[in-house]
């Protein structure tokens, strides 16, 4: 195997390739990237970890096929260092020479025979294709709450739901639920479960990719691919039942507030400063009238914040652990907002004053009556 490329195109796909590389396995080939340079001169990268794998391909010059594995972490060091001019590699067995200027390296690697590859997708796969933005919002508006305990299974990834004129995605841990919703046209309706941390990854991948660029997406059986420019990205699919997300949403709400978002999160965001200090990162809202009252103590002291709104309905105590609310708020771009009550001791929803582009679901914290 022999190339030779420019140093910044390949570290530009090595770091995006990297990320599917894991430390933590007992497989020792799945430590390190494949590089295959193809019989056209295209030079493909990729790693795996068996849950997520990442293709990259560029363009090589002056290349002879074949295929090698080299030790990532080492590998991409040694690129990353090294000049922004010509860099050349060639293997010699069970080692390859990275020549670049008035630098030479030479590394151990492997042969690539054994290394997991993307497969092709079972034949009844549907292929899909998302707008770039759209997706990386949906990623931003629904990861946070999701499940971070491996043991937690399914709610530990995102809902992605199709209907024929929806495009739905959903992320709860047990404390909040956070769903989303995109006017699309789809083919046939489809439910999958991708791990939130895998489509938060992906989400940095689109970040990287270029301006205005359609996703491709083809769902299998037990997969996804991810077509991203030069990029493809194989996803496990989650197996399992996820919650009935529909059946937790309230139907109807005793008490309705509207907020400026900005002076809410602002606000809550002083009051947090104090709550941190708490064993839940509680605060209590007090609403009366067109205020509601933020307030927190600590032993190191207690904050109070008022912020105007506009509330029909009962009067209401209602406690919150912090940083629930704030990553609602955070994740939401709207000017103002609607929160929606019944009592101190079941959940408060978020949603836009016009429509249901999405719901925020937060779970309260019992506060004393004192």
């Amino acid at each position: 195997m022999k190339f030779r490329c420019n140093q910044y195109n390949l570290t530009k796909a090595l770091n995006i390739v990297s990320k599917a590389v894991t430390t933590r396995t007992t497989i020792p080939i799945l430590k390190g990237i494949l590089l295959d340079v193809s019989d056209d001169g295209i030079l493909k990268m990729s790693a795996s970890d068996l849950d997520i794998t990442i293709e990259a391909t560029i363009e090589v010059e002056d290349y002879e096929p074949g295929s090698v594995v080299v030790q990532s972490k080492l590998f991409g060091d040694i690129i990353r260092k090294l000049p922004s001019s010509e860099i050349n590699v060639e293997s010699f067995g069970d080692n390859i020479t990275i020549k670049c200027m008035n630098s030479e390296f030479s590394i151990v690697c492997s042969s690539g025979d054994e290394f997991p590859s993307i497969k092709n997708m079972d034949e009844d796969s549907e292929n899909l294709c998302f707008d770039k933005v759209i997706l990386k919002e949906m990623i931003r508006k629904t990861s946070f709450a999701a499940s971070v305990d491996e043991s937690k299974g399914v709610i530990t990834g995102l809902l992605i739901e199709m209907t024929n004129d929806e495009l739905i995605m959903v992320g709860i841990d047990g404390y909040r639920m956070a769903v989303t919703r995109e006017a699309m046209i789809n083919l046939d309706e489809k439910k999958v479960i991708i791990s939130a941390k895998l489509m938060n990854e992906i989400n940095k991948i689109m970040s990287d990719a270029s301006e205005n660029e359609d996703i491709q997406v083809i769902l299998g059986k037990t997969n996804a691919l991810f077509i991203i420019d030069n990029i493809r990205i194989v996803v496990r699919l989650l197996e399992g039942e996820f919650i009935k997300y529909r059946d937790i949403l309230p139907r109807d709400s005793r008490i309705e507030v509207t907020v400026n978002r900005s002076y809410l999160l602002d606000s809550i965001e002083r009051a947090s400063l104090l709550s941190k200090e708490g064993k839940n990162n509680l605060i209590k809202f007090a609403i009366r009238d067109n205020i509601i009252t933020i307030t927190s103590k600590s032993e190191e002291g207690n904050v109070r914040e008022e912020v105007l709104a506009y509330k029909t309905g009962d009067d209401l105590d209602i406690g919150f652990n912090a940083k629930y609310v704030l990553d609602v708020l955070k994740s939401i771009d709207d000017e103002e907002i609607r929160m929606l009550f019944n009592t101190s001791i079941t959940p408060c929803v978020v949603k836009p004053l016009e429509g249901n582009k999405y719901d925020y679901l937060i779970l309260p914290v019992r506060i004393s009556s004192n």
